[in-house]
């Protein structure tokens, strides 16, 4: 069997799998994730094993330690996990919902109504929490999904995603098992035919780094709800509460600095820079954070000697690092903070410290990123943290999802007419 044969039996089960997920009652799907979830944490020792296998293999390959962070599966992720798709059951079916209801002059009755995408193909790098949150919050809209993960985690997924398929089947012996499928190779061709099938996939959804992204994007001919990178940026104004502008740096920084909501740029109002800075850095350089700085915070910050310090390079202020780096600006107010984001943000997640409303007004008004805050973490981007149970991604695209994707945002809609015989004059 060829490749391109072999992809598109796996879409034409998917295809299969999604028109029969549709007749699967609200309270069905939630008894299947429930059961998806004990299987997970009673599956917790098999699902590590798994995970040792690829974590040795990127140890192995060179993989940064944060990007084997995002890797790793312990006891407490797998709970995780499964307390995701806990939460999932516990939110309201997204499918069904009437949108809208208009009747029109002549008695027809019109009904906007969220329905299933369909197929949806995932496609992700290192993170196999990935596969259980995808999976899950596609099966409770009621779509079949196509798990295409990093080489780096082929072992760790294939446990994820038949536990869940088995407990499943278990708990509804009509569960169609191609329901949720993880492409069985890794090579890359296998991603560019499956999103040449556009009569059987629907959807696309790429997590992961910009080259990813791109790649999928340029070579899909299915659609492709993305977002290429995530350089995001939190802004001390002169007006910041500096206690608190120095727990949300070092949260949106080095909490976990591998994810796309990390902060990767400082933007720090001159008028207080001579204050702030010394402090800020002090802190980084406690986490083992390298500094690449503008001119002016080198001035403030250069006899710092524990501190790593390097000038940035035009390149620099548009990069997502991932990693324990960070660059810093001093910047002449509000205004040219968002000029800088503007021309150098993703679009992904921006937040702007500062006691000053309406200097907090105009950056949240005047920066057009899919995300944007007001003295909080830019680490709040996150489908759990908004209450969205686990997330399917975060898009930066204008049209149609935007931010944390959810439940909501997995259903497409149709219009159902309602009539007594209307006929067309």
């Amino acid at each position: 069997m060829t490749l391109a044969e072999q992809m598109a039996g796996l879409a034409r089960d998917a295809k299969s799998a999604a028109r029969a997920l549709v007749r699967l009652s609200t309270d069905q799907k939630n008894a299947c994730l429930r059961a998806m979830a004990d299987a997970l944490e009673r599956n917790s020792e098999r699902i590590q094993k798994a995970n040792t296998v690829d974590m040795e293999a990127g140890k192995a390959g060179g993989l940064s330690e944060a990007m084997l962070d995002r890797l790793r599966l312990d006891a407490k992720r797998i709970a995780g996990m499964a307390n995701g798709l806990r939460e999932v059951a516990a939110l309201a079916d997204p499918v069904g919902r009437v949108l809208e209801d208009r009747k029109r002059p002549n008695g027809l009755r019109l009904q906007k109504v969220a329905v299933p995408i369909g197929v949806i193909v995932i496609i992700y790098e290192s993170r196999p929490n990935v596969t259980a949150d995808a999976a899950g919050l596609c099966f409770k809209a009621a779509n079949a999904t196509i798990l295409r993960g990093g080489k780096e985690a082929i072992h760790s997924n294939r446990a994820i995603a038949e536990i869940m398929v088995a407990a499943a089947q278990a708990t509804l012996p009509d569960f169609p098992a191609h329901a949720i499928q993880v492409v069985p190779t890794t090579e890359r061709d296998a991603i560019r035919e499956l999103l040449s099938l556009t009569d059987l996939v629907d959807l696309c959804i790429p997590r992961g780094g910009e080259g990813l992204i791109r790649a999928v994007a340029e070579s899909s001919r299915v659609p492709v709800i993305k977002h290429y990178k995530g350089v995001c940026h939190v802004f001390v104004d002169r007006d910041a509460d500096q206690k608190m502008a120095e727990e949300i740096v070092m949260n949106a920084k080095v909490q976990r600095p591998a994810v796309c909501n990390a902060m990767e740029t400082l933007l720090v109002d001159r008028s207080i820079a001579k204050q702030f800075l010394p402090i800020i850095t002090e802190k980084l350089a406690a986490k083992n954070v390298e500094m690449r700085v503008d001119a002016p915070t080198a001035d403030i910050v250069q006899s710092h000697k524990s501190a790593k310090i390097k000038p940035a390079s035009e390149q620099d202020w548009s990069t997502e690092y991932n990693d324990y780096i960070v660059n810093v600006r001093v910047v002449d107010g509000v205004d040219q903070a968002i000029e800088h984001i503007a021309r150098y943000g993703s679009a992904h997640s921006d937040a702007i410290v500062t006691a000053n409303e309406e200097r907090a007004r105009r950056f949240l008004q005047q920066v057009d990123s899919a995300t944007v805050y007001w003295n909080a973490s830019t680490r709040f981007t996150d489908g759990g943290e908004f209450g969205m149970g686990a997330e399917i991604g975060i898009s930066t695209d204008k049209i149609g999802a935007r931010g944390p994707m959810g439940l909501e945002e997995l259903t497409t809609y149709k219009w159902i007419g309602l009539g007594n015989g209307q006929v067309r004059s």
